[in-house]
Parts: C-alpha cells; sequence; structure tokens
C-alpha cells in the first residue's frame, strides 16, 4: 500500500475537533447535575470519597486539640550567674536561655515540668506564656523517682490541661506533642503514634547533663527533641496522657513520656497543700530476668546495687549485692514491680521484702520514710 498518497492530517480539524469534544463534556456534565439527564449517573469512586472524609477528619481533631491546648504550655526558662573563664577578674553577669517546657494543670499558677529542667537550686527560672508575658517560679518541687517537677508561679488566671487516662492508651493510637524544640522554636507541635508502653530508659539531658534511669515509660514516634521536655503528650482529644521526657540518640522516631497517671496524685497533692510527702525505700537496683537468673545461677528479682545512707533499707539490713525476690508476697517478676508497689503505699507503712543472699533467702521487714525533698 502506498501510504504517501493517504491525505496529510489537518491540524486545525484537530484542534477543532478536541474543543468540539471538550464542549461536549462540558454540556452533559452541566445537564446532568441538573437532573435533565436521569439515565446519566457520573460519580467519584466511593472509596475516594470515603478516604477524604477520613484525612480531614484526622487533621481536624490534631488542628483542634492544638487550638484547644497550646494556650497552656509554656516555656521553661533560667537566668545562672556565670564568670568569664578567661578574665578572673571580670564581674559575674546574668546568661539568660530557654531550656525547657512546661504545661498548666491548676489556675493558681501551678505547672508540671521534668525536674532536669529545673534541678539547678541556684538558678533563677521563670515562665514565658504562649503570648509573651513572663512570671517569676515561687515554689519548686522535684521528685527524682520520676523525672518530673511541680512548680508555681504567680500571675493571672491560666487555663489548666484536662488530664486523660493513661490505663487506656493503646499502642497505634494518634498522640500530638507539643514543646520549645532546641530551647528555640517555641510552641512546636509534632504528631505521631503510640509505639510501645512499659519502656525502661536511662535517659540525658544536654542542658544540665544529667542522667537518671526511668521505668514504666510510653514510647512514641512524635518527634520529641530537647526543649521538649516537660511539655505534654497528648491525644486527639486534647487530653494530657503524658509528660514528655527524653529522646534516644543514634535513632530516629524514638521518644519517651511518663504516664499521666503516676504524675496525677503528686499534682493533685502539690495543689491542695503546696508539698509533696511520698514513701522511700532507699535502693538503686537493676532487675534480673528469668533468663539472665538462669544462666547465672541465681534468682529472679531486683539485683540492689546501691543503698542510700540511713534509708529504710540500709536500717532492715539490705546490703549491695542482695537481690529482693519478693515483696509483700509477690514475686519481683518486672522492673517497676517494687516501684509499682511502693507507690500506693504511704509514709510509714511497713514492707515484707524477701532478700536472697549467699544462696539463701530471709525475710526483713522495712518501715517506709519520707522521700527527702530536692
Amino acid at each position: 500500500m502506498d501510504y504517501s498518497k493517504l491525505p496529510k492530517p489537518n491540524l486545525s480539524g484537530i484542534v477543532a475537533a478536541v474543543v468540539l469534544g471538550l464542549l461536549v463534556a462540558v454540556v452533559l456534565y452541566q445537564a446532568q447535575i441538573r437532573g435533565l439527564i436521569p439515565g446519566l449517573n457520573i460519580q467519584l469512586p466511593k472509596n475516594l470519597n470515603l478516604e477524604t472524609r477520613t484525612l480531614v477528619s484526622e487533621e481536624n481533631a490534631v488542628i483542634s486539640a492544638v487550638e484547644k491546648t497550646a494556650s497552656s504550655v509554656v516555656a521553661i526558662g533560667a537566668t545562672q550567674r556565670v564568670f568569664d573563664p578567661f578574665d578572673p577578674f571580670s564581674a559575674p553577669r546574668n546568661l539568660n536561655s530557654t531550656i525547657g517546657t512546661g504545661f498548666v494543670v491548676s489556675d493558681k499558677g501551678i505547672i508540671v515540668t521534668n525536674r532536669h529542667v529545673v534541678s539547678d537550686s541556684a538558678a533563677r527560672y521563670t515562665v514565658v506564656t504562649m503570648d509573651g508575658k513572663k512570671f517569676e517560679i515561687k515554689k519548686i518541687y522535684r521528685d527524682p523517682i520520676l523525672d518530673l517537677a511541680v512548680v508555681q508561679i504567680e500571675g493571672e488566671k491560666m487555663q489548666a490541661l484536662e488530664f486523660g487516662d493513661s490505663s487506656k492508651i493503646k499502642v497505634g493510637q494518634t498522640v500530638i506533642a507539643i514543646g520549645n524544640a532546641l530551647g528555640r522554636f517555641t510552641n512546636t507541635v509534632t504528631t505521631g503514634v503510640v509505639s510501645g508502653m512499659g519502656r525502661r530508659v536511662v535517659a540525658g539531658d544536654p542542658f544540665s547533663g544529667s542522667s537518671e534511669s526511668l521505668d514504666d515509660l510510653i514510647q512514641t514516634d512524635a518527634a520529641i527533641n530537647p526543649g521538649n521536655s516537660g511539655g505534654p503528650l497528648l491525644n486527639s482529644a486534647g487530653q494530657v496522657i503524658a509528660v514528655n521526657v527524653a529522646t534516644t540518640e543514634g535513632a530516629q522516631n524514638i521518644g519517651f513520656a511518663i504516664p499521666i497517671n503516676s504524675v496525677r496524685k503528686i499534682v493533685d497533692e502539690f495543689i491542695q497543700k503546696g508539698s509533696v510527702s511520698r514513701p522511700f525505700l532507699g535502693i538503686n537496683y537493676r532487675f534480673i530476668s528469668k533468663d539472665v537468673a538462669i544462666m547465672n545461677e541465681v534468682p529472679q528479682g531486683a539485683y540492689i546495687q546501691e543503698v542510700i545512707e540511713r534509708s529504710s533499707a540500709q536500717i532492715a539490713g539490705i546490703a549491695a549485692g542482695d537481690i529482693i525476690t519478693k515483696i509483700d508476697g509477690q514475686a519481683v517478676d518486672s522492673e517497676t514491680k517494687i516501684s509499682e508497689i511502693i507507690r500506693n503505699k504511704k509514709i510509714g507503712d511497713t514492707l515484707i521484702l524477701t532478700v536472697w543472699r549467699d544462696r539463701n533467702e530471709r525475710n526483713v521487714t522495712a518501715t517506709l520514710q519520707e522521700l527527702p525533698s530536692q
């Protein structure tokens, strides 16, 4: 076949055909939406509409939670006296810095943050609100066990955040973190999910250089950076379910927070009394799991690494190297067992401790003292 004899395409004809097709499509669509062509049914895929509604609903929940809570999240600043190390005869000067985050828990000016944020007793601490108002912190309670601090300011009335129930948290649920990332970016909002429960970590703070062991934490992939410490971890309803406390160096999307149910009792007592009293046994220990116990031919339990001088544990005769296998008849089968039982006791209550030493077990009685304030 001789293709050279075929008629050549007419460009203007092609353009005209395309334009005509578009006009026909527009006319048909307008007629259909006006009900003039009842037989023509043009619909978007149902799953596309469902996905769009779901995304919009999730975004609206986050936006609503942030708008509800952001004004109750504050920056914690410190004023410290510093000397010029290169001029020993120079006068000291004040150094101001934002080192952490807090959130309002009472309209009496009571705010929760982390202990390591306000750990320096020689520094003066201030609270800066979202709208830039500054207040001096007048009273501080520091709790070394939970790395928690409750502070109080004197100033205008502020809206307290609502507490949720951390016992109902599910792995995979959406969470929102608000804080002063890196001590510079105020009220930074990040989102993620609950990644795990009951975690134990050794937490450090680059601003204070301190570190400590923390138990029973919530793990989240919501970004938590230095400066976020002490800020709230919220559910999608805008309720506080945890206090952000630490992140992990050398890893991405791994942050930790203290469950709010562990904080609630301390906050309530501070609001009512202006101070907090907690029972104290006086031991530092490392948990020996069942597998490790079998390999080392020792019982499962809490291996005592240190006993605090003149504490309840020392008075009861507990020493470094002992293993506590039971507390009040309950096996020490988890890292948090001892702290859970003590948390529900009062000052002056007694504990029956089963202690393993030199391949023998014996029971000792310890009377809980008051936790020394810091």
